[in-house]
């Protein structure tokens, strides 16, 4: 089951190999002595699907079933699919054994075509587990929790580090449990990535990055570590240590709080997550190498932490993230996980928290991106960064350009936001930074 759930879909020869055969069905079905009758069947088959690719397109944009509204492509891509279906159900009928199996195997190939197709134009679900929100288990080796020299105070890590002629050439990622000790809350097996650096005998005392995937969606590793990779590469092997913590649960948006109704989700990141890693990584205690990091739904999760809790986590590390939890369905989160109580969900937005605790920040160094073309995300973006900014954050907006809010707006925007804070954090040339305290 594991090897079924691990099966590459975006990039690799199975959708390559899944679009051939869907073109060899179609052309097949295509390919048929036309009579007025046959030309009739199959129109009408087409718009029946179209027509029921439409309704699949605004039932799931009116209950949000997919976290957000369907993007205009999507819909082209429903059309085409469902239409598909439809002219392969046409030809059940009316023809020979041999043609009516094939029609019926082409059913699935279509829909699986469009499925692939569809999650391609997002740019974010590489497996199959990843696309159906499940996490393969992967046990990874944690380095034991020891004491090492620290960088000197007047150099930064990367000035002083030397990186051994036997480190690993690439990070090594799996999956941890991280229980829901104080919280309670469900949570999913939280990925690990460690970079070369942190898998030497004597490993440095790395900074620790926390960073919450988008909602739907799963917190695998595998969607950030090509871009952490080349960021260890590009720092002789230096990165943070990260964990891809659960903030979402096996159900539907908690949207960065507790509640009863989806759980302890923020006592989760908050409390358990922090209390996990400083019994089981060897990293610091200092806030300046504690970074809170997240990708759309979790990049707003990220910002709401941070102005929380300014004393642990020093670094910041949002993309394009929303403008508040749940924008998209503030409906049902202001019901659901805030009982209906309209001035508690608002007093819990970020900018309300970053309002309220104004000039608590001045040792937060954090990095907001958006890309250009985030029509429907980016306004709210930079109304956030603005927030962050008058709250007192040392703050920098990145702009990616030609960049939307799904494809390369994850990879883009997390390397912008390292390259941001890599200074600050020792990991590149920059302003020396003060050494680190081991933890205990």
């Amino acid at each position: 089951m594991d090897a079924l759930l691990q099966i590459q879909i975006l990039g690799g020869p199975v959708p390559t190999i899944v679009y051939t055969v869907a073109a060899a069905c179609a052309l097949y079905l295509l390919l048929r002595r036309p009579t007025w009758r046959r030309v009739l069947t199959s129109a009408i088959g087409i718009l029946a699907g179209a027509a029921v690719g439409l309704g699949v397109y605004f039932i799931a944009n009116q209950t949000k079933a997919f976290g957000g509204e369907l993007t205009v492509e999507v819909l082209f891509l429903l059309l085409a699919t469902c239409g598909a279906i439809g002219f392969a159900v046409v030809n059940l009928w009316d023809s020979r054994w041999w043609r009516k199996v094939i029609a019926a195997v082409s059913i699935p190939v279509f829909a699986l075509a469009g499925g692939i197709g569809i999650n391609a134009f997002y740019g974010i679900n590489k497996t199959v587990a990843d696309a159906l929100g499940i996490v393969v288990s992967k046990p990874i080796d944690l380095p034991n929790v020891t004491t090492s020299e620290a960088p000197e105070p007047e150099k930064s890590l990367y000035d002083s580090w030397q990186p051994p002629a036997d480190m690993p050439a690439q990070g090594k990622v799996g999956t941890v449990v991280i229980p829901g000790a104080t919280s309670g809350f469900q949570a999913r097996q939280a990925g690990v990535y460690l970079p070369p650096a942190a898998q030497v005998k004597n490993p440095p005392l790395l900074p620790v990055m926390v960073f919450m995937l988008g909602y739907p969606g799963t917190p695998s590793p595998d969607m950030i570590t090509p871009t952490l990779d080349a960021f260890a590469a590009a720092h002789k092997g230096l990165a943070p240590i990260v964990v891809i913590a659960d903030q979402v649960g096996n159900g539907r948006d908690p949207a960065c709080a507790d509640s009863k109704t989806y759980g302890n989700a923020e006592t989760y990141i908050r409390k358990d997550v922090p209390a996990w890693i400083q019994q089981n990584l060897h990293v610091g205690t200092q806030p300046q190498g504690w970074i809170l990091g997240g990708y759309s739904s979790g990049g707003v999760c990220a910002v709401k932490f941070a102005a929380l809790d300014p004393t642990v986590w020093g670094t910041l590390v949002a993309v394009s993230p929303e403008e508040f939890p749940g924008v998209e369905y503030a409906d049902r989160v202001r019901a659901d996980v805030y009982g209906g109580d309209s001035a508690a969900w608002e007093a819990d937005k970020p900018a309300a928290i970053l309002a309220r605790n104004t000039g608590q920040y001045a040792g937060v160094t954090a990095a907001i991106t958006t890309g250009t073309e985030d029509g429907s995300f980016g306004p709210g973006t930079r109304r956030l960064a603005d927030a962050a900014k008058a709250a007192g954050m040392n703050l920098t907006l990145n702009e990616i350009p030609g960049v939307g809010h799904i494809g390369d707006a994850l990879a883009l925007g997390l390397t912008a936001g390292l390259n941001t804070v890599a200074p600050s954090l020792g990991l590149a040339p920059g302003a020396p930074t003060p050494s680190p305290s081991p933890s205990d």
